[in-house]
């Protein structure tokens, strides 16, 4: 199975369901892992996004930009240290640093969360793809911060439902640049991958709903220090939500300044706090965590204009 860059004029005398169509077309290619480039947004039909299940009919014009998975039927388990803040029989909370990919990937075979999961523990939920054991949610590679992990499929299932009905509350904190005029608000805004580079997304009113509470908590000359909370859990979600309001996170060379501002390997954005309801014991769980030190030396060095309260900072110390 290799990746395909190609447009395809469909051919039919009737209607027919595109992945199935994709699936009878292409070699190598599954139905599932078809669809799943399809919800990527990777196969527009007629320069649109559409489902798995749309009907083609003759002479539908289908781009294709499919990415094909490494082969990691095997992952091996690595010895690598985890910052673990919360573990029992049914979950497992990290503190994922920055530049840590979460599963594997095609770019990232190893290395990766999972990669030190499975060399920490043999229980680890196995829903979905077999190179994605106990990730019921992701981080970007470049964001540091709290995420879940199930530790069996009835955990999974549960924290995947909490996430699904937005019960499973993720805290960020991110630098932006300029200064915010409105203290708090919420973007919504629809999100959808970038028709021009299918590594970005963009703000697309035929993407996919996309809800970002915001508030800022302190003010600088040319920055603000802003916490965000995700309604939606859509790709870059955050990331695009504030380029899109002007305010580009900070060390974001994909959404912001070619030329970052500060000695960052990457964005300027934490997962610093996680809520959700114990799988088994039904109790609210919550886990907190402190950003790292080389985002902490760059808030020291800028002059506040304006806090939240007298103590905003001093959490951030």
């Amino acid at each position: 199975m290799t990746d395909i860059k190609q447009v395809l004029i469909a051919e039919t005398d009737k209607k027919v369901r595109l992945d199935t169509y994709l699936a009878d077309n292409l070699d190598g290619w599954t139905r599932s892992q078809i669809k799943k480039q399809i919800d990527e947004d990777r196969v527009l039909v007629n320069s649109k996004p559409v489902k798995a299940g749309f009907n083609l009919t003759n002479g539908d014009i289908i781009s294709l930009d499919l990415i094909a998975s490494v082969d990691l039927d095997n992952v091996e388990p690595e010895d690598i240290p985890l910052d673990v803040v919360y573990e029992d029989d049914d979950v497992l909370v990290v503190n994922k640093p920055q530049g840590m990919v979460v599963h594997p990937a095609p770019g990232s075979p190893n290395h990766t969360l999972v990669n030190a999961l499975l060399y920490r523990s043999k229980n680890l939920s196995k829903v979905g793809e077999a190179f994605r054991p106990g990730i019921v949610h992701r981080i970007d590679k470049m964001t540091c911060g709290l995420i879940v992990v199930a530790k069996n499929n009835e955990a999974h299932f549960d924290l995947a439902k909490q996430i699904a009905t937005h019960d499973c509350a993720r805290t960020y904190v991110a630098l932006c640049d300029g200064q915010f005029r409105e203290l708090s608000g919420t973007i919504i805004k629809p999100i959808g991958r970038s028709k021009t580079d299918y590594k970005k997304m963009t703000i697309d009113e035929g993407g996919k709903y996309a809800e970002t509470h915001y508030k800022v908590l302190a003010l600088f000359d040319k920055y603000s220090l802003v916490e965000f909370n995700l309604k939606t859990g859509r790709t870059h979600q955050i990331r695009v939500h504030a380029k899109s309001i002007g305010h580009p996170i900070v060390c974001d060379t994909v959404y912001g300044k070619a030329k970052p501002d500060f000695d960052l390997p990457g964005q300027f954005l934490c997962a610093v706090k996680i809520r959700f309801k114990h799988p088994s014991t039904k109790q609210d769980m919550e886990f907190s965590c402190k950003i790292p030190d080389n985002f902490k030396k760059i808030i020291k060095k800028l002059k506040p204009t304006w806090t939240e309260n007298v103590d905003t900072l001093s959490n951030f110390e």
